[in-house]
């Protein structure tokens, strides 16, 4: 069913009934007839500043001077064109359609069902590496053209196929207009992915997506595991991840300060570079900004990693890093029944029953033989005397 009209460069386009997905803020709509594009209107009238930082981001082309694979899908929904109504109003803008089945949600990726669902046969360990990578070069790279993401999390990232990573929302992002010097804030951000400052009401910066950098990472490379899940030992009501980002408290610096979450995955997974980078981030970095791993550090670590990972020789769908002597998601299966790589842990049978080898002469028999031939011998040795 269609339902509004709205001019996108003058030209007018209806969208469906339904939204694709809606927050508190906008909604995101299919054109009736395009599926190549997506249009956002904001739920509330957009001021003149959110219409003057829309235009402005459709003078500039961020990340466009970079080479990228014929097959990689552009970093960023970028605007293409304002959305206006009928009176000219100014109502959203529209934007490259990154959807299902081709794009997923990060968030996918942090379930085994989502990963065996959306990423068969692929969304191992070493394609939740590839995916970190991705995401780090994008943050690096966006930082050197001077943009912050700002509202950094599992949601406003998707995936496709390859794991190559697409940022959305970008209407969002934190930029300095390089012709007229205007600074454009990021207003938005989400709670499980803020550090301390942000969610005090400070500004969006580089290291606050260094912050939320390091836990989408962490989250990868542990199938999902929040690094502040739990609850403290001492907190007299149940702690949110929030109230443990603000206090500084994370299981994976300080365990004995936590309950932590039955099923969660061991920190050591991580190899060494990896985890002490998420030790800093974490632990220092939660309440000084300047101590937080930048996103080169993080590309740096996983780009080595990448090139050494190992292969389970039981299972080929278990990958894992160099520096562990066996295989931890096999350990893990063996413990809890549950396979984070694969589907149900099947339940072993008992080994048939072996065929005993059968002698021709049973070893009692071979005795009783062997006396019987002595006696024999004796008996004729004694006639023949």
């Amino acid at each position: 069913m269609s339902g509004l009209t709205v001019f996108l460069d003058g030209k007018p386009v209806t969208l469906a009934e339904l939204p694709l997905k809606g927050g508190g803020q906008a909604a995101v709509f299919p054109v009736v007839g395009d599926d190549g594009i997506v249009v956002k209107l904001y739920r509330e009238p957009p001021g003149p500043e959110q219409e003057r930082r829309l235009t402005r981001m459709l003078t500039m082309s961020p990340l466009a001077a970079r080479p990228t694979n014929a097959s990689q899908p552009p970093e960023l929904a970028w605007p293409t064109a304002l959305a206006r109504g009928p009176r000219g109003e100014f109502l959203g803008y529209a934007m490259r359609r990154f959807g299902e089945p081709q794009h997923v949600q990060l968030v996918g990726l942090f379930t085994r069902a989502q990963r065996l669902k959306l990423f068969p046969d692929r969304a191992d360990w070493r394609f939740l590496l590839g995916v970190s990578w991705n995401l780090a070069f994008m943050t690096a790279r966006m930082h050197y053209d001077d943009l912050v993401i700002g509202d950094f999390s599992s949601s406003n990232v998707v995936v496709d196929g390859h794991g190559f990573v697409t940022f959305l929302d970008c209407d969002s992002i934190a930029f300095t207009d390089p012709v007229t010097g205007e600074l454009f804030p990021c207003l938005m951000h989400t709670t499980d992915y803020s550090s301390p400052e942000r969610q005090a009401g400070g500004p969006a910066t580089r290291a606050t997506d260094d912050f939320a950098l390091a836990v989408l990472v962490y989250q990868l490379l542990t199938a999902g595991n929040h690094p502040f899940g739990g609850v403290p030992h001492d907190s007299a009501s149940e702690s949110t991840v929030k109230d443990n980002i603000a206090a500084s408290i994370s299981y994976v610096v300080r365990p004995e300060r936590v309950v932590i979450p039955r099923g969660t995955v061991d920190p050591s997974v991580l190899p060494p570079d990896l985890l002490g980078l998420s030790r800093a981030a974490f632990g220092p970095g939660v309440q000084d900004p300047a101590a937080r791993p930048r996103a080169e550090a993080w590309l740096r670590a996983l780009d080595r990693e990448r090139g050494l990972v190992r292969v389970c020789r039981t299972r080929p769908s278990h990958v894992y890093g160099s520096h562990l002597p066996s295989c931890p998601w096999c350990t893990r299966a063996a413990v809890t029944g549950h396979d984070v790589f694969n589907g149900p842990v099947p339940v072993p049978l008992p080994p048939p029953p072996q065929e005993e080898e059968r002698e021709p002469w049973p070893p009692a028999l071979k005795v009783a033989l062997l006396v019987l031939l002595v006696v024999l011998l004796v008996v004729i040795a004694a006639a023949g005397g």
